[in-house]
């Protein structure tokens, strides 16, 4: 068995990964920072200036706020300042009420706040904040992940020179690799990873609550019309797209729904967990196969993050999808062979499909990488995987993840800017 203090080690990070949130992360993010700025200065602001960096920017940008009707950073930032709690971290707008979404509104109309894209900046999450009322000023900064607070003193060498790239990371976090990602989700003892099952409670209950209003584009619900089982037949496929895509329906579109995010983004969270639930119940797996599966999808996804970053030109559901793909290949009985072998199959179709911004067609975005995580477990488990001859795909599959990761991280840092400049010259 593997050693237990390596095995605490990898708890943590999970834990440290795996969180609640209601909302998109991105603007969660900006107004977590902005209740922090708030809480410095003691008082109301009566000027706000948020200085964030371009893939903020993009994610936050068409995005619904949850519990206001309204997309974007502005009403974000408002609620920040108003009701916002840094204690609650990205449910910090939880505390929502209709008196004061109105107070937000009016705080709007009144011209309070201004926001700036952050220049000589090379971390990818960056929000600052910088609160005003009279003579007073207090500032708050995030880098690198989306509760990670970096102190002021700390800032210029940390974040704005890019002379310390761990400013992306955890000086606790552990490298991992696909074997021991695979070994620790298969072997750990199932008590010190049955929290994991907390994705399900959170993830599932989003799919249903969403199924009760209409959010986004209602891609999960037409997905269950009869229109639509016609087309793909009432099938574990179907069930399968249509609980994941409720879920990122709801939470895109607004609704005031928690969902436990996986690497700083819900509809991660939501990717890497309702597809295996939904087979594991169909499959009548048992709930210590649930548990596995569903630790060895999360922890995928962390470890491929954790070369491409938080944030990227790379669609996150790409990311999850390779996740979930592991997990469902698991729930079927493959072994780890299987699993390399799903994972170079997503590999070689995802790759390369963009991210521009948190918005409701992302559920578009989901429902492709999940049937394709599905065509993937498919045929692994009939052994068929492409190979190192086909594209990126190497033989080794942690080579294999790398070639994805350094395509999303570095390759595409171009196309990152054409999407932001496209998004931000339209009328």
């Amino acid at each position: 068995m593997m050693d237990k203090a390596l095995r605490e080690r990898i708890i943590a990070m999970v834990h440290r990964e795996v969180v609640p949130a209601i909302g998109c992360t991105e603007p969660m993010c900006v107004a977590l920072c902005t209740a922090k700025a708030t809480e410095k200065l003691g008082c109301r602001p009566d000027k706000i200036e948020a200085l964030l960096s371009p893939n903020i920017l993009k994610n936050a940008m068409g995005v619904g706020i949850p519990g206001t009707g309204m997309l974007g950073l502005p009403i974000a930032i408002a609620l920040g300042a108003l009701i916002g709690k840094s204690d609650y971290q990205l449910e910090v707008l939880k505390d929502l009420t209709p008196e004061t979404l109105e107070a937000g509104k009016q705080y709007i109309a009144e011209n309070r706040i201004t926001i700036k894209q952050k220049e000589g900046i090379s971390e990818k999450l960056y929000v600052e904040i910088i609160c005003t009322s009279g003579d007073k000023q207090a500032s708050a900064v995030i880098a690198g992940g989306h509760t990670r607070f970096v102190e002021e003193a700390c800032m210029k060498s940390e974040v704005v020179s890019g002379e310390r790239l761990a400013v992306s990371g955890d000086a606790d976090d552990v490298p991992l690799n696909l074997r021991l990602v695979y070994d620790f989700s298969t072997s750990a003892p199932l008590e010190e990873i049955s929290f994991i099952m907390e994705t399900r409670t959170y993830n599932m209950n989003a799919a249903r609550e969403a199924l009760k209003g209409n959010y986004g584009h209602n891609l999960g619900k037409s997905i269950e019309r009869p229109l639509s089982k016609g087309i793909f037949g009432d099938s574990i496929y179907c069930h399968i797209i249509s609980r994941t895509a409720s879920a990122c329906d709801a939470r895109m579109g607004g609704a005031m729904i928690p969902v436990m995010s996986n690497s700083g983004s819900g509809n991660q969270g939501i990717c890497a967990t309702n597809p295996v639930c939904v087979y594991a119940k169909e499959n009548e797996n048992t709930e210590e196969e649930l548990i596995r599966a569903l630790m060895l999808s999360h922890l995928t996804a962390i470890y491929i993050k954790q070369s491409l970053g938080k944030l990227s030109a790379l669609c996150g559901c790409v990311v999850a999808s390779i996740g979930s793909s592991c997990g469902i290949t698991y729930l079927m009985g493959g072994d780890y062979n299987r699993i390399c072998a799903s994972v170079k199959n997503m590999v070689a179709n995802l790759t390369g499909m963009i991210c521009d911004g948190a918005k409701p067609s992302c559920s578009l975005k989901i429902t492709s990488g999940v049937s394709t995580a599905l065509l993937s477990a498919l045929l692994a488990m009939e052994g068929k995987c492409v190979t190192s001859s086909e594209g990126i795909v190497d033989d080794d599959v942690d080579k294999s993840i790398h070639n994805l990761t350094s395509i999303g991280a570095d390759a595409m840092t171009k196309t990152d800017e054409m999407i932001l400049n496209i998004m931000t010259s339209k009328d």
